[in-house]
């Protein structure tokens, strides 16, 4: 979410210039209107709650305990990083602007007392905090997010605006109504919103719910004043997950107004379209857009209406299928910039590659339509985010976390500051660092289902309590213990991965199972298990290249879930150029060309003799390296060009 001041409008100027280019600013009438009889998103009747049934639960984050491995050391530095934050500086902005007094020292970047965006981070801070204390019970993690809670409820008090609370003043909202240009003021109020529901719901703060609902009853006025026809216009400058946090304020009060409230962050021109199952996202800014779809999502699971279910279905589709690198991000300068499966052009067109937040975003996306239609084609999209894009934007020793992720050869990893940046990745970070625990494990009415092979423990309110070690992906096996058990037959629904071989195997206390299920399906094992039961499933991993349908001679080297990227020396990179949004590739050039490589490089990896997950290949007389792109620390190549063996 760069300064739309500055970046919204360059994005448009370099569109226009591109190759890439159609008339996407303009592209209103006639191509909306070639939508196949799309749902009309304006309700005659009030909404009410009727939740849909669910097929799985996932289990409560106090219940899944990420054990040694990089999930719990990303974990730990995330929490650490949290902790180090000071929390009157973080209020400070939101004291100034409710003419309280503050002696703290101001945060920079976002954070700034100039930006318009000031106090979004804060948000984010309240979600990491109520995540975060939910999975680890750290005690000091809910003291710090009630502090905050109390800074903000005094805030409020103060400003005495009918509930309004942010860190500007409601005169935004005024150049937002009068179409003036504005930072995105209802993105903050978002990122608080939500903020206070977590704090609320996975924090036990009450006060947060009564700040939450007083900031809900002003937008309420706030929307109520404008005719229709204004709120679309409005809904053209970013609003974050507004629709969301409304219809999750209806779920925990059960009072079915808030989604009458939502429904007016209806953005029609895009979600028209989507329910018709059109994919008109050329030239859309992408996290502004999957943050509204996750809404879209909770607003079918809490009434049955299938409009929003046709939204949801066909963007996860288009996206998930469509516009997807091979690490699992999407998006290039933070928009789609091309027609569906046209990645090739798409990457082409610059260096700033799958912003975080909107990994952020799609993993949350996941989660929420995995629980009513769990499937393992899910799993493995998640897990290649996790693997791929999370855990390669977050220094494993500070909990610094990155904006976006380059794919351009010669690129390197660029990285936020402790406390002069606050981009929106370093916010939705806090959040996803806190929780990688969420997926791992899902439950039914007969068991437990195993979706990712993440070291772990975990401990059932009905009285199981399994054990999960592995180092992988470094090693495609992982081992289950079951340490205690109820006295009942139960099943064990482990995730046989696509990107496995009909190689894969399960044993239950060192004899295979008979029956073993096809790659992209759950094995299920039922039995009476016992304390000191063993399971392991052993899920052999190949190499392969995975190119652009556009750009077939352009692919990305994979190994199992697992990017591999070729490795470049650093070179000289100026201080400055390492904590940018990303990589300028063209300020630093590389100071040796990423390789060209041979089609049939996947036969011709060897494992290295260091013992690490990396490999080697003799490639035009020299040895080149390549490694998990999360583990690349210098100068990277994902996507490479390459050439026939026969060539």
């Amino acid at each position: 979410m760069l300064d739309t001041s500055v970046s919204r409008r360059s994005f448009t100027r370099w569109l226009a210039a591109s190759p890439l280019a159609l008339s996407w600013a303009g592209r209103g009438s006639a191509e909306w209107n070639n939508v196949a009889t799309p749902p009309v998103f304006t309700s005659i009747e009030a909404p009410s709650i009727n939740p849909l049934a669910t097929r799985v639960s996932l289990y409560r984050p106090n219940e899944v305990k990420l054990l040694d491995g990089p999930f719990a050391q990303a974990q730990a530095a995330n929490i650490a990083y949290m902790k180090r934050l000071d929390t009157d500086r973080l209020l400070h902005v939101f004291r100034i602007n409710a003419g309280l007094p503050s002696t703290a020292t101001p945060l920079g970047g976002w954070e700034d007392p100039t930006c318009e965006l000031r106090g979004h981070f804060v948000g984010h801070y309240l979600s990491g905090c109520a995540l975060g204390f939910a999975a680890t019970e750290d005690v000091e993690l809910k003291r710090r997010g009630d502090r905050v809670v109390a800074g903000l409820a005094e805030c409020q008090r103060k400003i005495d605006k009918k509930g309004y609370l942010s860190a500007f003043p409601i005169s935004y909202f005024d150049r937002l109504a009068a179409g003036a240009e504005v930072w995105a003021p209802f993105y903050t109020v978002h990122k608080i919103f939500a903020g206070l529901l977590d704090m609320h719901s996975l924090g036990g703060n009450a006060e947060a719910l009564q700040v939450a609902l007083g900031m809900a009853r002003w937008t309420d006025g706030w929307t109520a004043a404008r005719a229709e026809q204004d709120m679309q216009k409005i809904l053209e400058v970013e609003f974050g997950g507004m629709n969301d946090t409304l219809y999750s304020l209806a779920e925990i009060t059960g009072d079915a107004h808030w989604l009458a409230v939502g429904d007016r962050f209806t953005k029609k021109r895009v979600f028209e379209p989507l329910a018709g199952r059109k994919d008109m996202l050329r030239g859309l800014h992408m996290n502004t857009h999957v943050a509204q779809v996750i809404g879209a999502d909770r607003r079918f699971a809490l009434t049955g209406d299938h409009r929003f279910g046709e939204v949801s279905d066909f963007f996860w589709q288009t996206v998930a299928g469509a516009r997807t690198y091979a690490t699992g991000g999407s998006s290039n300068n933070e928009h789609w910039c091309t027609e569906p499966h046209h990645l090739g052009a798409e990457w082409a067109n610059g260096e700033h590659h799958q912003e975080s937040c909107c990994s952020y975003n799609m993993l949350k996306l996941g989660a929420q339509r995995f629980i009513r239609e769990p499937s393992a084609a899910i799993a493995d999209y998640y897990e290649r985010i996790l693997l791929n894009q999370r855990l390669s934007t977050i220094q494993p020793d500070t909990g610094i976390t990155a904006y976006f992720l380059s794919l351009t050869p010669g690129a390197w990893k660029t990285w936020g500051t402790e406390d002069t940046t606050f981009w929106c990745c370093n916010g939705s970070g806090l959040e996803d660092f806190a929780a990688l625990n969420r997926m791992i494990y899902a439950h039914d009415g007969q068991g437990i289902w195993v979706n990712l092979f993440v070291p772990s423990r975990l401990t059932t309110r009905d009285g199981v309590r399994l054990r999960q070690e592995t180092d992988f992906p470094g090693n495609a096996a992982s081992l289950f213990r079951i340490e205690a058990a109820p006295a009942r037959p139960w099943t064990l629904r482990l995730r046989v991965p696509g990107w496995t071989t009909s190689e894969a195997q399960v044993t239950v206390n060192g004899r295979p199972i008979e029956g073993m299920a096809a790659p992209g399906s759950y094995l299920s094992v039922t039995r009476l298990w016992r304390a000191g039961d063993r399971v392991e499933l052993r899920m052999p991993m190949t190499s392969r290249w995975e190119a652009f349908e556009d750009r077939p001679n352009f692919a990305a080297l994979v190994h199992g879930p697992v990017v591999l990227a070729q490795q470049l020396p650093l070179g000289t990179i100026p201080a400055a150029l390492m904590t940018d949004t990303g990589p300028a590739v063209d300020k630093a050039p590389p100071p040796v060309a990423a390789a060209i490589l041979p089609a049939d490089l996947p036969s011709k990896l060897r494992p290295k003799s260091d013992g690490s997950f990396s490999f080697v290949a003799d490639i035009g007389g020299r040895a080149v390296v390549f490694r998990p792109l999360t583990d690349s620390d210098e100068r990277f190549a994902v996507y490479n060009e390459i050439r026939s063996s026969r060539a």
